[in-house]
């Protein structure tokens, strides 16, 4: 199982400590939510945060789109440093393309569904991703509750995989924490990012070790 922190729960004050905690914990990736203010109410970081990111963290970084036109900024992105973008299959009219785009940056390509949209909308693009991200809360803000339903919205995405695209990575993204990571990981995720729960811990370091411990 992978771990992706949340930068967008980590104290913006104090971002080298955050970078640091990334490098000195079992933490696999460094999810980076990038917010327009459009596509979802609020706005987050940019390039200058990613590039930071990219000099001083010594993790992929794990790039998640939440704006309309991620076609506009795949090859700054890639430049930047991202280790995968993934985007959100509502925010784009030709979402096939995107994912073209992505791959001939040297990327790889994640795809991003709501809890509203049918996980079966995913079905045409399965075997051109390198991941699929599936929120488990509304994106645009940190700190909500996990929502019940994504455990029978992840079991259908996992049998979805494994007919069409077996290699595909499953990520689930949203009010993920220690009472549920255990049951993700059974139930087929292959990726976990966890925002509060890691930094908003008392003790980060061990939160990452019981969150990947607990859910092998």
């Amino acid at each position: 199982m992978f771990l992706s922190p949340s930068l967008l729960a980590a104290d913006f004050s104090r971002l080298d400590r955050a970078f640091e905690l990334i490098n000195e914990t079992d933490a696999d990736w460094l999810h980076l939510d990038v917010m327009d203010g459009q596509f979802v109410p609020n706005i987050s970081f940019g390039f200058p945060i990613i590039q930071a990111a990219a000099a001083h963290v010594r993790k992929p970084l794990d790039v998640h789109l939440m704006i309309f036109h991620p076609e506009r900024y795949v090859e700054r992105l890639a430049e930047a440093g991202a280790w995968s973008i993934g985007f959100h299959l509502e925010a784009v009219d030709d979402a096939r393309s995107v994912i073209r785009q992505i791959h001939q940056a040297g990327v790889r390509a994640c795809l991003t569904i709501n809890p509203q949209t049918p996980v079966a909308d995913l079905a045409p693009y399965m075997s051109e991703l390198d991941m699929v991200l599936l929120m488990s809360v509304q994106a645009g803000y940190g700190g909500q509750s996990f929502l019940p339903q994504t455990h029978e919205r992840l079991q259908e995405l996992c049998r979805l995989r494994n007919q069409v695209a077996p290699g595909v990575l499953i990520e689930v993204d949203g009010g993920v924490n220690e009472s549920n990571a255990g049951m993700l990981v059974a139930e087929g995720a292959d990726a976990l990012v966890a925002g509060s729960a890691v930094f908003g811990a008392k003790q980060p370091q061990e939160a990452v070790r019981r969150l990947k411990n607990g859910s092998c």
